[in-house]
């Protein structure tokens, strides 16, 4: 597997509330997060460093114990984000500047030509596979509702005054209910895993012809042309090639 990434403050930001984590080449575990944080100064910074190391150690001192197969490895997943969820809550007790805090999440194990998924809020993770890119994620957002139930268009929810209201991120609440799937990930596949610095800059059409086009350079051409599109918030986007 070949991984590429890139994060950045962006234009409108003072600090980089994206946080993530990539498996070295030698790891034993393809292991992939990435959070984007929310909350004052410097709650999002914590709740987003706080949330990946808690999912990343306790998948990585459970992993060897789990039976390999679907829904035992997905279990794992859920568990290492309720336990990520409880270690954020927790934090947010302890001071005033941190009530309230909390982030989106996104788990992707790699295990056995399959991506086992983890996912809380509306950063994103796209499969591109032979010229084709999908959403594998479901935004946990107001508008992503209103486009679900027809109220608007998908071309109403880009420019949506309510676009950034989450309905579910991890560590607000003392529980969450994180969406879990797995997906093939087949040779030569692609996987973009990222914040809506991304997404809320350039259409699913711009992206996919970045990667596409030079997927070696294609994480800093992605923050590149996000910032130049405005870049108004933090841009992190990790990619995946099965190679």
């Amino acid at each position: 597997m070949k991984v590429f990434v890139k994060s950045d403050v962006g234009k409108a930001r003072e600090n980089n509330q994206d946080y993530y984590y990539i498996s070295k080449p030698e790891d034993e575990l393809p292991l992939y997060i990435l959070a984007d944080g929310m909350g004052g100064y410097r709650g999002g910074d914590i709740a987003s460093s706080l949330a990946t190391n808690a999912v990343r150690s306790y998948i990585e001192s459970n992993f060897k114990n789990t039976v390999k197969e679907k829904e035992e490895i997905l279990a794992l997943i859920q568990n290492a984000i309720e336990y990520a969820n409880m270690v954020v809550y927790e934090k947010s007790k302890d001071a005033e500047e941190l009530i309230g805090m909390g982030t989106t999440l996104e788990v992707c194990l790699i295990y056995n030509n399959k991506v086992f998924i983890g996912h809380v809020g509306d950063s994103r993770i796209y499969r591109i596979r032979k010229q084709f890119m999908r959403k594998l994620t479901r935004d946990h957002s107001y508008v992503e509702d209103l486009v679900q139930d027809g109220t608007i268009t998908k071309e109403q929810a880009a420019n949506h005054p309510k676009k950034n209201m989450l309905t579910k991120a991890l560590g607000c609440n003392a529980f969450v209910e994180p969406d879990k799937m797995v997906k093939g990930f087949l040779k030569d596949d692609i996987l973009l895993i990222c914040s809506d610095g991304l997404t809320n800059m350039l259409t699913e059409n711009e992206i996919y012809q970045i990667i596409t086009e030079d997927v070696t350079v294609c994480a800093e051409k992605l923050v590149q042309k996000a910032n130049d599109s405005g870049g108004y918030d933090n841009i992190t986007a990790i990619i995946i090639q099965n190679s």
